[in-house]
This record gives structure tokens, C-alpha cells and sequence, in this order.
């Protein structure tokens, strides 16, 4: 295969060539080729060749040039003007099988199979009934048999790079489609983080915001550690999103972690620094965790205490993160008014809190406490990334 790297080029360069040159091109060659005969060799009876022998070889020639637009017609004009060539005898002995050849070899290539079917039988047949000896019906039969056999092999060949062709854009507008998909889950899941980011500093900031005129008259001291909330509260919000928006830049640049589990704590006293009484626990032994659903747990420890702040008007919550076999339970509880009818924008904050659970194999129930007055976000992640059955 190697050997023929140089035929690259010319491969290259003839397929920038309009297809009737080529046509053209080859009907000259094969011309040139079969009247050498005539014009290079004497005739024994000392004469010039007969004029008919000129005649038949460019009738057998010519049509070569349309063989691609009518293989069978062209075939039959080919033979028909080759079987014509010794009906006299003034001629140079020679064969003139390189027009019936390269006639086969195209419908073979490029006609229907009935159609090249046919055109074999007839070829033969035909040949066969003409030919003047056994010695020559052989060599044309092996002639047309191996014409045919040329053309097929051409065709098949094709078809198949055809086929790897189609199969390898197939696959490209595959990848670019998953690609794209990929990208859509990416923005959702940065719109998500940053709904999550943005409610939760925003309420903190705006619970501390509205306790500062009443404290800071009565305890400067409580009103100065209000001001501190806020302060790291909107630090803290710009961090996370400073890390989400380098994700949507171009060039690479330096990332920090995203939050996890183990950030829960931090997040619960950003909320007792607001104000709400957070109690928070966790039970049996900590187990492995898939890193989506690490980050889920966070997203929905800091989604749910968000709606507390803001809408459940509770003065309480409970936050226990229980360790099971193959479970991670995060059970948040309210003492407040809130319900899910109650959230603004059709409670989007909760609709965050199922996907999250979703994504990740888990489940969430949300909804009124049944021990008490208040709300409960009831979360089960798996521990192995295996689906809990809901």
C-alpha cells in the first residue's frame, strides 16, 4: 500500500478535472493505441491498410466518451463495431477488445444489476457466435469475465468507502449533537448553582438587612455582627460565583473545588449568623460518595435552609444527615408557616432540590411535617451511585 502513495497526488489532481477530460482523455489512449497497427505496420500485399479497418477501430473508440452516462448503449456499439473489423481483409492483424473491455468494466461499475446481468449474457453469447476459433472465444470470454469482475470488485470498493464516509459523518453529527447536549446539562447545572448561590446570600443579606435599623439602636454590638454577616455572606456568594463563571470562559483559568458535604457545616452557621436557630447533626459512619451527588448535598442543604429564610417565617430548623448501608439521608425540618404553594415563580427553589436528588439516582419528598406544624425536604442520595427505587 505504501508503494502507491505516489498515486495520491495524481489521484488528487485528476478529481479536480472535469469528468469529460478524463473520458476524453482515456478515448484518446485507446485510439492511439489500437490504430498503432494500422499506422506503423506494413501492409504484406504492399499497399496501404484498407480503410475500413481506420473506420471500425474509431467506431469501436469513440463512444467511450459517454460511457458513464449510457454504459449498456455504449457496450453495444462497442461490440457490435469490434465484430465488424475482419469482414475484410485488408486490416492489421490485431485485437481490438480494449474499447469491449473497458465498456464492460463500466457497466459492470455502474448499471443496475438486471441491467449488467443482461449485458454479460448478451456479451458472451454474442462473442461467442462470431468468434472465428476456439483459441479466441477463450480469450474472450476470460477478457469479458475478467472486465466484469474488475468493474464489480471497483463498485463494491465504492460503496464501501461510501458507506465509511456516511458512517464517520454519522458519527461526527453524533458527537457534535452529544456534544451539544453536554453543554446544555452544563448550563443548566451552572443556572441551578447560581439560583442557589445568589437566593441563598440575597436572603441572608436581606433578613440581616431589615434587623439592622431595629438592632442597631438597641445593641450595637448584635447590629455590627449583622453588617459582618452580610459582609461574608456576599464574599462568600461572590467566591462561588466567581469559580461558576470560569467555567463559561474560553481560556482555561484557575478553578477552586466545588462545595460539598463537608461544607454544610460553614453553611449552617452562615444561617444561625442571620439570625435562625439551626440545629445540626449527622449519624452513623460517613460512606463513599459519588462527587455529583457531594456537591448535590450542599446544593440542597443551602437550597432548602434558602426557602426557610425567606419564605417559611420559621424560628427553628433541624438539619441531620444520617449515614445508612447505601444511603445518604438528609432530612432539613422547619417549625414555620411555609407549604410549597406558598413559594414565589411556582416554587423553582424545590423543583432545583428533585432534579438535584435525580441526577444523582436519589430521591426527594417535600412537603408539611406530619409531627408538628412547619415543612420537611426529605432527600435519600446513594452511596454507590446505584438508583434508590422511589
Amino acid at each position: 500500500m505504501s508503494d502507491l502513495r505516489f498515486l495520491a497526488p495524481v489521484r488528487r489532481w485528476s478529481s479536480a478535472l472535469p469528468p469529460i477530460w478524463l473520458e476524453a482523455a482515456l478515448t484518446g489512449l485507446v485510439l492511439v493505441v489500437q490504430l498503432w497497427p494500422l499506422l506503423t505496420r506494413d501492409n504484406p500485399s504492399g499497399g496501404p491498410w484498407h480503410w475500413w479497418g481506420y473506420v471500425v477501430v474509431v467506431a469501436a473508440t469513440v463512444p467511450l466518451v459517454w460511457r458513464r452516462r449510457a454504459p449498456a448503449a455504449v457496450l453495444l456499439a462497442t461490440l457490435v463495431a469490434t465484430a465488424c473489423y475482419d469482414l475484410v481483409d485488408e486490416v492489421a492483424a490485431q485485437p481490438i477488445w480494449y474499447g469491449a473491455g473497458i465498456a464492460i468494466y463500466t457497466v459492470a461499475a455502474h448499471s443496475a444489476p438486471w441491467l449488467r446481468r443482461l449485458m454479460i449474457v448478451v456479451t458472451v453469447g454474442g462473442g461467442l457466435l462470431v468468434v472465428g476459433s476456439y483459441e479466441t472465444a477463450m480469450r474472450g470470454v476470460v477478457l469479458c469475465v475478467a472486465a466484469y469482475a474488475i468493474g464489480r470488485a471497483a463498485a463494491v470498493s465504492r460503496a464501501h468507502a461510501a458507506a465509511l464516509e456516511e458512517r464517520a459523518a454519522q458519527l461526527a453529527r453524533e458527537r457534535e449533537a452529544e456534544a451539544e447536549r453536554a453543554a446544555e446539562r452544563e448550563r443548566a447545572r451552572i443556572a441551578r448553582d447560581m439560583h442557589d448561590i445568589l437566593a441563598h446570600a440575597v436572603s441572608l443579606m436581606v433578613v440581616q438587612a431589615e434587623a439592622g435599623p431595629v438592632v442597631v439602636r438597641n445593641d450595637p454590638a448584635r447590629a455590627e455582627a449583622a453588617f459582618d454577616a452580610i459582609a461574608a455572606a456576599g464574599r462568600d456568594a461572590m467566591d462561588q460565583l466567581r469559580r461558576l463563571l470560569n467555567v463559561l470562559k474560553k481560556e482555561e483559568g484557575p478553578r477552586a473545588p466545588q462545595p460539598t458535604i463537608a461544607a454544610v457545616a460553614g453553611l449552617v452557621e452562615q444561617v444561625r449568623a442571620a439570625g435562625l436557630d439551626v440545629a445540626y447533626s449527622t449519624s452513623g459512619e460517613p460512606g463513599p460518595l459519588p462527587p455529583d451527588a457531594e456537591v448535590a448535598a450542599y446544593r440542597i442543604a443551602q437550597e432548602a435552609l434558602t426557602n426557610i429564610v425567606k419564605h417559611a417565617g420559621a424560628t427553628r430548623a433541624d438539619i441531620r444527615l444520617a449515614w445508612q448501608d447505601d444511603t445518604l439521608m438528609i432530612d432539613i425540618a422547619d417549625d414555620g408557616g411555609g407549604s410549597a404553594s406558598s413559594l414565589p415563580s411556582g416554587g423553582n427553589g424545590l423543583i432545583g432540590i428533585r432534579e438535584r436528588a435525580a441526577a444523582c439516582g436519589g430521591t426527594a419528598d417535600i412537603g408539611r411535617r406530619t409531627d408538628g406544624p412547619g415543612f420537611r425536604v426529605l432527600v435519600r442520595l446513594p452511596l454507590t451511585g446505584r438508583a434508590v427505587a422511589a
